[in-house]
């Protein structure tokens, strides 16, 4: 590889050479999942995001200590520390204990990360487990002047850290605009400015979750866990912080403050934030209602799909935007990404049985380079999907017989296939979806089969009839003189 690898930073807004804080290792945070409920697309994109960062760091040599928390306490519905825990409320609605919700969500979450093939992390630390960690950040930010305390609640003071640390950094905000954006809220009395954060919540008599502390019986604020996990973790200062950028205020912004208030030093070199998934333009959210479960596009149970979709199409679909665009759901969008996937695994599986020759008209050292050079660009997965489809053409005009291949020509692409398809971008060549494949293969000509009796016996409407509705479930049936094909 010629070029290093360059990643954009939130924090300067430009990309930058990544250079690691000690060399030939790599700490890297991701904030994970809250667990009330199932994961739906808009979860699978942080996911696989930070799982193509963490492979390919630990491909190009480093080695890697990444972790990714689970938020199971403190968690409010409002993020200006309103309104209940959203944990403790599905426990109350379901009549069961916060961490019988906690264990079942983490175990789907896991399911469903495990069926998109995203590697699990090095750490994944709860914040429930963490809070004596959390009261000792707390203590440090209290004893520095940044926090106060207010009817058994600390809230961190925004404005006396702006003296002497610029709140806003990362989001570009600044207290005068917070303060003219922000509205009172009723409740909010105990807190001196609006725009100051819970760092500990005094408990209501009917909140769940509580632990004792000198400040009260309660539970820290959100934004505090990720601040104390990290340190504990991966150090007061690490590499790669990264999340939704949904994320960035006030959570990530919150962090730095926290951090910055406690240990007097950046807790983060880059910060690195993947965009929403839309729908219709709208951020996909549980809070929106508009979300459609990762359950329900693999079964296909939902009343904006228009089929099922496997969990490699749903990745591929992903990665095929960079991580830091915005992706719209359409049943359209999703069905190319599907066709594109099987296109590439079927030509890169073609690979195995094509006998070579002495010469071959395909620069593969440049495509490997290519690859390298897409990736080391900020992660750009679309760019490299784009060069793999060049070794697509070539593989299957090798296969059709009008073009050659050498056998290291040959060896070279098995090893691309390996390194970029199977290790970097984690698309699954494996027998399972093969097998899923083969059988719509046996189905369709089943069906196909049944229609040609069919026009034998002169039976064209329940022969238009197979075709008609094979159509409205996105499958082309084309008769041509050379018999009847068929296509997603």
């Amino acid at each position: 590889m010629e070029n290093k690898l360059k990643l954009f930073n939130s924090l300067s807004r430009k990309k930058e050479d990544f250079v690691p804080l000690t060399e030939g290792y790599v700490g890297m945070y991701v904030c994970g999942p809250t667990v009330y409920g199932d994961p739906h697309l808009g979860h699978a994109r942080p996911g696989i995001t930070f799982d193509i960062v963490f492979r390919y760091l630990q491909h190009i040599g480093f080695k890697v200590r990444y972790v990714r928390n689970i938020t199971d306490v403190g968690h409010l519905e409002n993020d200006a520390d309103e309104g209940e825990d959203k944990i403790g409320k599905k426990a109350r609605l379901e009549q069961l204990e916060p961490m019988e919700i906690v264990q079942y969500y983490t175990n789907r979450y896991h399911s469903f990360m495990n069926a998109l093939n995203v590697l699990p992390p090095s750490i994944e630390p709860h914040a429930s487990g963490h809070i004596i960690e959390q009261m000792e950040i707390i203590d440090k930010i209290v004893d520095n002047g940044y926090a106060y305390e207010s009817e058994g609640s600390v809230y961190f003071d925004v404005e006396k850290y702006n003296e002497k640390h610029p709140y806003g950094l990362l989001s570009g905000r600044n207290i005068e605009e917070m303060q003219a954006n922000t509205r009172e809220l009723d409740g909010q009395s105990e807190k001196r400015k609006s725009y100051d954060f819970a760092l500990w919540k005094k408990a209501a008599p009917e909140h769940i979750m509580r632990w004792k502390s000198k400040w009260s019986d309660g539970f820290p604020g959100w934004h505090l866990e990720c601040s104390a996990m990290g340190a504990k973790y991966l150090g007061e200062t690490f590499d790669i912080h990264g999340g939704g950028m949904d994320l960035l205020f006030p959570h990530h912004e919150s962090e730095i403050a926290q951090s910055v208030a406690a240990n007097g030093r950046m807790p983060v070199k880059y910060w690195m934030h993947n965009n929403m998934i839309t729908i219709n333009g709208q951020k996909m959210g549980k809070s929106l209602g508009n979300f459609i479960t990762l359950e329900e596009f693999f079964s296909g149970k939902h009343k904006m799909l228009e089929q099922a979709y496997s969990p490699m199409t749903i990745r591929f679909f992903i990665l095929q935007a960079h991580y830091r665009g915005t992706v719209d759901f359409s049943n359209q969008a999703l069905q190319s990404a599907g066709k594109a996937n099987e296109r590439m695994v079927k030509a890169f599986g073609r690979l195995d049985d094509i006998k070579t020759t002495n010469d071959g008209e395909f620069d593969v050292a440049a495509l490997r380079n290519s690859c390298y050079t897409a990736m080391n660009d900020d992660f750009n997965t679309p760019i490299l999907i784009a060069h793999l489809f060049d070794a697509v053409k070539f593989i299957n005009a090798v296969a059709d017989g009008k073009a050659t291949m050498s056998e290291e020509q040959k060896l070279a692409l098995q090893n691309i296939r390996q390194d970029f398809i199977v290790d970097i971008l984690g698309l699954n060549l494996g027998e399972d979806e093969s097998a899923g494949e083969s059988k719509t293969d046996d189905i369709m000509e089943l069906l196909l089969d049944v229609r040609r009796k069919l026009k034998e016996e002169k039976n064209y409407s329940m022969s238009d009839y197979i075709r008609d509705e094979l159509g409205a479930k996105g499958v082309t049936i084309k008769d041509t003189k050379d018999g009847t094909t068929w296509e997603f």
